[in-house]
């Protein structure tokens, strides 16, 4: 799936409609904003190519270049190390520069990349070493753009149309994350590899479009600040997860998952093209059904933990969640039945799972201080995502040692590795009423953290949203 994912790997939910009804809570005024106009039509165009080319790719080596188990497993690590790499770090930067031309330059950088890709990929001279270096560099330019157009947001509306418009660019990104796998993978079936890479560089063609027609001057910080102090700032978001023993599970957990999930998913893109027989466009929509899965789970989220306890939510949903991959190594063919078991085995993956991520979510939330909460989230991301990479190349070794059947059940086995952790936690003992702050932490204190207090304060719902943590 190539999701930015935390423990469970899913998003807030929306499906069309759901974009069409934040779209219509918003006042006028912010609809009728150019700049704001601009921003969504590029950052929804952008996260449909950013999710359409984490299909393709993997499917033009699978289908075209007739990547190995091993070398699906390197090309999905290559795209995911730039997480690991730059996720501290890029929100630092980007702070210190004008987002609008953030945005622009990525994605002028990811079409040329891409259209140069499909090219080569036309007339033959596409091989696996190239591929590697356009994955790396895509998800490289991605991460950037990602921090840049939730930090844009603050700087184009007012601060009590942040909420609103969140909801608008929150939507776009989980019906891209919705849509864009079945369209990636429909794409390829219908079309070819090569040429569906030329579709996901549309996307960012259009999204440099609009974007770069924000008019709007922003107002950057001061660019005083001392390198020192940015490892500083991130050192007090890692000594502060660290020191909280909810936090810290919540960071194993995510960890645990990240890695696991990594191997299954590198093993799962082979086995249902290759053992089960799926057309691409049969994954893309199998892979889709998680979608409509998170916006029960978000539904159910809102309910069930102040019913049953936050503790026994989590677990039980983390459980469940992990556990019904188990189910997807005794499929056999490409039947009705198969397809429906597939679409239902991912439609109980993202209920099960966006249900974790909003308990954890509010759970991060209540335990971390307003200055915090951005390096807080960003932590628990690097952390979690840290460990992706080295999930999809075991998930490339194991599917060239054991074979897919026994890889798929191997590495969906070491994803209830998460809840067990989570069980053995005082998260599993949390009650029907959520944590209180941790105010007095000396972090707090630090006469930097005061400093910089209102801003981590503005962006910690994007980033929170982000990591759904």
């Amino acid at each position: 799936m190539g999701l930015v994912v935390t423990i469970q790997g899913i998003f807030v939910p929306s499906t069309s409609s759901a974009v069409s009804d934040s779209s219509r809570s918003l006042p006028a005024s912010l609809w009728r904003d150019g700049d704001f106009r601009r921003l969504w039509v590029g950052q929804t165009a952008s996260q449909l190519g950013e999710h359409t080319t984490l299909i393709v790719l993997p499917l033009l080596a699978v289908l075209t270049l007739n990547a190995g188990a091993g070398e699906l497993g390197v090309l999905r690590a290559v795209g995911q190390v730039p997480l690991l790499l730059l996720s501290l770090f890029v929100g630092a930067w980007v702070d210190r520069w004008r987002t609008r031309t953030v945005m622009v330059v990525t994605d002028a950088g990811r079409t040329l990349i891409l259209g140069a890709a499909a090219v080569a990929g036309l007339l033959g001279w596409l091989g696996m070493p190239a591929l590697l270096v356009v994955a790396f560099a895509v998800g490289s330019l991605s991460v950037f753009f990602d921090v840049a157009y939730q930090a844009s947001l603050v700087r184009l509306v007012r601060r009590d149309q942040l909420l609103q418009g969140n909801s608008a660019l929150e939507g776009s990104r989980s019906a891209a994350q919705i849509g864009g796998p079945a369209l990636g993978g429909a794409l390829v079936s219908l079309l070819s590899a090569a040429i569906a890479t030329v579709s996901s560089a549309l996307f960012f063609a259009l999204s440099f479009l609009s974007i770069r027609r924000i008019r709007r001057t922003e107002s950057i910080p001061e660019r005083s600040e001392r390198p020192p102090r940015v490892w500083r700032r991130i050192h007090e978001g890692l000594r502060f997860v660290a020191g909280d023993t909810s936090l810290r599970t919540v960071c194993l957990a995510s960890a645990a998952f990240q890695f696991s999930f990594a191997a299954m998913m590198t093993v799962y893109l082979l086995f249902l093209p290759r053992e089960l027989h799926l057309s691409g466009t049969t994954v893309g929509l199998a892979l889709a059904a998680t979608g409509p899965g998170a916006l029960l789970g978000a539904t159910l989220a809102a309910r069930l933990p102040s019913r049953f306890g936050y503790g026994p939510v989590l677990v039980s949903a983390a459980a469940l969640g992990d556990g019904v991959f188990l189910c997807a190594p005794a499929l056999q063919g490409s039947s009705a039945v198969t397809v429906t078991a597939l679409v239902a085995i991912n439609f109980v993956f993202g209920a099960a799972g966006q249900l974790v991520n909003v308990t954890v979510m509010a759970v991060r939330q209540a335990v971390t201080p307003d200055g915090l909460q951005g390096r807080v989230a960003a932590t628990i991301t690097f952390v979690g995502m840290g460990m992706a990479p080295l999930g999809s190349l075991l998930g490339g070794f194991l599917a060239t040692e054991s074979g897919l059947r026994t890889s798929l059940l191997v590495t969906a086995a070491g994803m209830m590795l998460s809840p067990v952790l989570m069980a053995l936690s005082p998260l599993a003992r949390l009650g029907r009423e959520l944590p209180a702050s941790h105010d007095a932490s000396p972090t707090v204190a630090h006469p930097e953290t005061h400093e910089m207090a209102l801003r981590d304060t503005d962006t910690a719902h994007d980033a929170a949203t982000e990591t759904g943590s």
